[in-house]
Formats: C-alpha cells, structure tokens, sequence
C-alpha cells in the first residue's frame, strides 16, 4: 500500500541547508522506505491542462528560481522516470473523465527535487511529475488526486502534493529565519483541526471559513497541491500532521500524511 503526503517545498535553498525540517524529510524519507515510485504534483508546473511527465530516462535538473547563491545552482537530482507508472496515472485520470497528456521533454523543477534531494539523496527512485491547475477550484483538485487513490491502494508508491500552505512574499520577514507569526500558525492550525477531522465541505469553503486565508494563499498554485494530496487519500480519510514550522515568520513548512 502506498502513502499520499502534503509537503511544504519552502525555499529552494533547502536544497543545501541542514535543519531541522530537512533532517524531518530525511527521517520521512527513512520511515516511507524505498518505493516504486513517487508521484509529484508540483506548484512550479502550472497547466491548464493535466500535465504527466513520461520517461524511463533521466530527468533534467530545472533551475525555476533565481538571485540564490552559485552552490545552489550545482545542484543535480538525477532521478529517471517510469513510463510505466505514467501510463497507469494517465489511465487512471481517463477512467475519472480528466484529461491528461503526457510530457516526455519536462525536467524535474524545484518544487519536486527540493524535497526528494532529502527524502531519496541517491535519486534512486523513479520519480514521475504532474502539473496543476489553478483554475480549479478546491473540489477538482481533490478529484483529481481522488483519481489516484486506486494506484496508492494497490502499488508501493508515494504520492506527494509540493506546496505551501501559506505562502505570501509580501508577508515574508526574511530577518526572521526562524519564527512563525501567529496568524500563519492560526490559519493551518484551523486547516489541520479541519483535515483530521475530514471535513472537505468546510476546507473546500476555506477561504471564507479559515483566519486569514486571504493573506495565507494569495498564490493559490502553491495551496491547491493539499487537496490533490488529500484526494489522494481519499480511500483511508485520515489525516495525520506529521510536521509544523515556520521560516521567515510566515513560510510554512508543514507535513501531512493522507
């Protein structure tokens, strides 16, 4: 049985950073074990359309950001693809009727090798990436990963939606690399009581039901992420926060497993 996850991505220089929460999804990574892919709907690829990457070869390390240090730059996850698996996610989201197209040239972008540098350092897992739609509102992006609750049912792979829960560079302190302000912790504090709870009408309505929702996702890209990841688990309907904190007063680093 495979696992479905919500990952905040943070900064792209946690590619490099030892903390605490890279230490976490170093231990995450340990915990989940070696499966035989892992899925990634990643904010940094934004389609109208569902987008599959589709290749048994080497991904191409993209390097979506910039005015970060050289280091940074180096960096190289060289992880391959799965044309198989591709296919089995593309005809999963043609059994639920939504369109899908596989792209065979997309590298991996940030918000995907980010993560996956601490959880699997050895690249040694097939990864296959899917793009997001954020002209979806929040119940078809949980259609979409409900889609892909069967392949989790029935394969040992996991399921990461690559995000932000609250995510908002106006509200950024960057001189406060380690503190949270209280109305970031508050609106996913209400997001977390909401999710382990299951309560998909109240978190589908959360923008006029959650504190500070408005200033919290003003990138929605980097939001909707968790409802394809809680989609995704939508055949166990349990939510477990694994992981909370905070950089540069506001950027969530949250962990929830689905």
């Amino acid at each position: 049985m495979g696992t479905s996850l919500f990952i905040g991505h943070g900064s792209p220089m946690l590619a490099i950073q030892d903390l605490p929460y890279t230490r976490e999804l170093r231990q995450l990574g340990d915990q989940l074990g070696k499966p035989e892919a892992v899925i990634v709907f990643s904010a940094h690829w934004v389609s109208r359309g569902q987008a599959v990457t589709s290749t048994d070869g080497v991904y191409e390390t993209i390097y979506d950001f910039g005015g970060f240090p050289d280091e940074l730059f180096q960096v190289v996850y060289p992880a391959r693809g799965s044309v198989s698996i591709a296919d089995e996610i593309n005809a999963l989201f043609e059994a639920a009727g939504i369109p899908a197209q596989s792209n065979t040239v997309r590298g991996l972008d940030h918000g995907v090798w980010v993560l996956l540098r601490h959880m699997y350092p050895d690249a040694d897992v097939p990864v296959i990436a899917l793009s997001v739609n954020p002209t979806l509102p929040p119940e078809q992006q949980y259609r979409i990963g409900q889609a892909l609750a069967e392949l989790s049912e029935r394969r040992n792979v996991v399921i990461i939606g690559s995000g932000a829960t609250v995510h908002n560079f106006r509200a950024m302190n960057f001189a406060a690399p380690e503190q949270a302000d209280a109305w970031a912790k508050e609106f996913d504090d209400w997001l977390i009581e909401h999710m382990e709870k299951w309560d998909t009408a109240e978190l589908f309505n959360y923008l006029q039901l959650a504190p500070h929702a408005k200033q919290a996702t003003p990138d929605y890209e980097h939001f909707l992420p968790l409802f394809l990841a809680m989609g995704a688990g939508d055949s166990r309907k349990k939510a477990e926060l694994l992981h909370q904190s905070y950089q540069y007063a506001s950027l969530s680093h949250l962990i929830v497993k689905f």
